[in-house]
């Protein structure tokens, strides 16, 4: 039997074809006579020679060495890697929806245009903003699209100076990011002992050339501003606006709203909040929300109700930022929420921040006793833990990520949020059991007796993957990606 560790080329055998096909019985054409001849092989490419059998064997196991949330718990803290029903994927592969071009005639699209109008007013409703634009496709997108309305209120009342753009220490990476690309500046604040946003730091920071705050809420750190109020006060007495990164909104969607908490501006993560299989580099959208001083300044075209009842986009927008993307978005992404939203309903989407609350707190109080947990309150929907009290026998936090391979179970965010050492996040979301976390739970336990135990178990983790312990600077500086013949 073959190694299951084997490359193709590892099995190729001389002479060995994966298919076989006859003779074509019309006249071929030269090579030549199609691409110059600089450009042609002088010898056959080097390509592993296998039967059709090996081939499929081997391209079938390396597919289920791939982990997704339809195979296992995923509880990636920060990115939301929850199971979404596949009706809707249903729903987003109709042929009406997938058989339409982009140029189509406003006539002919009546039903896209009816969706994408109503999704507006729903996410709208949902963060308590007064107008939507669908067009971002990632969430960072929908950051840089806030950002540069913030931008051109601020230049629309001459105030071309406000240029700096507070940032707690504990925000998403794409944050300061986003504020660089827009040619501002990033102020950092530091973060106070309990996690919230130091008041005193903020009232410091603020000033005539304040832009914005951005702010996740609740945080990257799991946790809920409980002055969130004080914090919107500070940054608009300073004449600045407050934008809300949207990215944890599936912690308090039906619970509150930005909007009512004082927010200017949000960007929704419609692939980790509304039903959208989130990893793999996307496709993504990141609809952005804005209050009625901002409306006048959202990327054209906007997609807008007529008299007569039907739907078209708006272009004649003097005020607008442009075109944040081409066309509007990713259409499909759209569907998803569309119909996630209208399936759950409000008191469904409430259920869902409780429930993932819920299950957070859960997985928090079952494993505060072994591991480390930096604040003691309650989280939202993830919860941060650490290997401090493992540190004692040499255990650090990405040895018991290793070790959580051992045992079949994704492992955790790890070493974010970067304010906390040797963080461990945890986002069990709102679609798992409590069977499924009670059995999680059991397997961190578990590993906290190793570490007391056999500490050198999980240092040498993971020994039950087809590749062990990788030595990560020399995978990083020097990578070996491609096979090489012996020799």
């Amino acid at each position: 039997m073959r190694s299951s560790a084997a490359l193709i080329f590892e099995l190729s055998r001389p002479g060995r074809l994966a298919l076989d096909l006859p003779q074509p019985d019309v006249p071929e054409q030269q090579l030549e006579d199609l691409i110059p001849a600089a450009y042609l092989r002088s010898e056959p490419a080097a390509l592993p020679e296998v039967s059709q059998l090996d081939l499929v064997r081997h391209f079938t196991e390396l597919s289920q060495r791939t982990f997704g949330v339809d195979s296992g718990f995923y509880p990636l803290g920060s990115c939301t890697m929850k199971y979404n029903p596949k009706v809707n994927e249903d729903v987003a592969a109709l042929p009406g929806w997938t058989g339409l071009h982009p140029l189509e005639g406003f006539r002919d699209t009546q039903g896209a245009l009816q969706l994408m109008y109503e999704l507006q007013q729903m996410l709208a409703e949902i963060s308590g903003m007064d107008a939507v634009t669908l067009q971002p496709v990632a969430g960072a997108h929908g950051e840089l699209t806030g950002l540069k309305l913030i931008r051109a209120y601020h230049r629309s009342r001459g105030e071309e100076h406000r240029i700096r753009v507070i940032v707690p220490d504990s925000a998403h990476g794409t944050n300061p990011a986003t504020v660089s690309v827009c040619g501002m500046e990033t102020v950092e604040i530091k973060s106070h002992p309990d996690g919230a946003i130091d008041l005193d730091a903020l009232r410091a920071a603020v000033n005539s050339d304040t832009a914005a705050l951005m702010l996740t809420n609740p945080s990257t750190l799991g946790l809920f501003e409980k002055n969130i109020c004080a914090v919107t006060e500070i940054v608009h007495a300073a004449g600045g606006l407050v934008y809300y990164d949207g990215a944890n909104a599936n912690a308090i969607m039906g619970l509150t709203r930005p909007g009512d908490m004082g927010f200017d501006v949000i960007h929704f993560n419609l692939h980790k909040t509304f039903s959208t299989p989130h990893g793999g580099g996307g496709p993504g959208a990141g609809p952005v929300g804005v209050k009625k001083i901002l409306e006048p300044f959202l990327p054209i075209p906007v997609v807008t109700q007529t008299a007569d009842g039907s739907y078209c986009f708006a272009e004649d927008r003097p005020l607008s930022i442009g075109r944040m993307h081409s066309f509007y978005g990713n259409f499909g992404i759209l569907v998803r929420a569309y119909a996630y939203i209208l399936t759950m309903g409000a008191d469904g989407l409430r259920q869902v921040s409780e429930d993932a609350v819920l299950n957070a707190n859960y997985c928090l109080a079952r494993l505060r006793d072994v591991y480390h947990a930096p604040f003691v309150r309650h989280c939202m929907h993830e919860c941060v833990l650490t290997s401090q009290k493992q540190n004692a026998k040499g255990i650090r936090t990405l040895d018991i990520a290793k070790r959580l391979l051992d045992y079949g179970v994704h492992p955790p965010t790890i070493y974010f949020p970067l304010i906390v050492a040797e963080a461990l996040m945890i986002e069990p979301t709102e679609t798992e059991s409590k069977e499924n976390l009670d059995a999680f739970v059991e397997i961190m336990r578990q590993i906290a007796r190793e570490a007391e135990e056999n500490p050198a178990l999980i240092i040498q983790a993971p020994t039950t993957t087809v590749v062990g312990r990788l030595d990560e600077a020399a995978a990083a500086r020097k990578p070996n990606l491609r096979w090489k013949p012996a020799g």
